[in-house]
């Protein structure tokens, strides 16, 4: 397993009837596996996102959305980016990406985090809890998910979960990817030592070289090779042929969120573009390796907030950033 081009959409939000909604998820996922993305990801959400939009915008429930982009596509991964741990019982989380598994040929991978939009919890009757009670969780999921994945048939009995025995069949495979996400340097990137194939990286891209300095630590903890622990980097991207719309674009967006650029400081500016990569394809792909990649990040996952619906953008960003990450 390999995640070097990721492509996540995190809206559906397209202004087209309900009707055409999934098939525009379609065209998607498509158009990246042919622009030679190994990974599509949706979010696991129920609501859409303060940072992107309003809550009651559209929200496919991810796991469904999935099993239909397997039926639609023949080689492209498959993953939540990431499953919020809470949202469902450990054991059946394993049958539920397993069983993407089966049905996409192998292509599932397991993209897990420890949960955070409380507003969704509390709305959906989800107990939300504490910071730390949430990773003490997603802890003792882990202990369950990761055998059951491996064709083990674990007896767990933890302060948040208990199983027994669990069987987790029909598998195609004992080494179905784990991925963990999120931007702890102290718990979520310490599970991912002790878990994870992949790590996603999300954080400000001026973070990262920190990001990376606990990483190394964490998996020295561990007793881990941090080279046999890959890396990803989620980032905004903001593309079009014609770099100034690209960037009016971003104004739009932000603008939409309730942020004016044109008011900001240099300083308060950087800061709240500073997960967003802007312009043609060049500039775009420049930013990529010089923000992200320099750094000693092994991949990259884009999305397309602003425009990835359109026909041929997602093409237009793989063809730029494929040869970035193409050993």
């Amino acid at each position: 397993m390999s995640i070097r081009l990721g492509y996540q959409m995190p809206n559906f939000s397209y202004a087209k009837p309900v009707r055409e909604l999934f098939p525009t998820v379609v065209a998607q996922a498509k158009e990246a596996e042919a622009a030679g993305f190994d990974t599509a990801f949706v979010m696991d959400h129920f609501y859409q996102l303060p940072g992107i939009g309003e809550p009651d915008e559209p929200m496919l429930e991810a796991y469904t959305a999935l099993a239909g982009l397997a039926a639609s596509t023949s080689s492209i991964q498959l993953s939540a980016l990431v499953t919020g741990n809470t949202y469902r019982n450990p054991p059946m989380l394993a049958k539920t990406v397993t069983t993407l598994d089966v049905v996409s040929g192998g292509r599932a991978v397991l993209g897990i985090g420890a949960g955070w939009f409380e507003l969704e919890h509390r709305q959906f009757g989800y107990e939300f809890g504490t910071f730390t009670e949430r990773f003490e969780r997603l802890g003792e999921a882990l202990e369950i998910i990761v055998p059951m994945l491996r064709g083990q048939r674990p007896t767990f009995e933890g302060k948040w979960y208990r199983t027994e025995g669990a069987i987790n069949e029909p598998r195609i495979r004992d080494d179905l990817p784990v991925l963990l996400g999120g931007g702890g340097e102290k718990k979520t990137f310490g599970f991912a030592a002790r878990y994870a194939d992949h790590l996603n990286i999300i954080c400000n891209a001026s973070e990262l070289p920190r990001k990376l300095d606990a990483l190394a630590q964490r998996c020295e903890e561990a007793g881990r090779d941090r080279g046999t622990l890959e890396t990803s980097f989620l980032a905004f991207v903001m593309i079009d042929e014609d770099g100034d719309r690209a960037r009016q674009l971003q104004r739009e967006f932000l603008l939409s969120r309730g942020v004016d650029l044109s008011t900001l400081s240099p300083g308060d500016r950087a800061a709240a573009t500073d997960r967003q990569f802007v312009g043609n394809p060049d500039e775009v792909a420049e930013q990529i390796q010089t923000r992200v990649l320099d750094h000693g990040v092994d991949g990259i996952v884009i999305n397309l907030v602003a425009n990835g619906e359109e026909p041929g953008i997602v093409e237009l960003a793989g063809a730029a950033l494929r040869p970035l990450v193409t050993d």
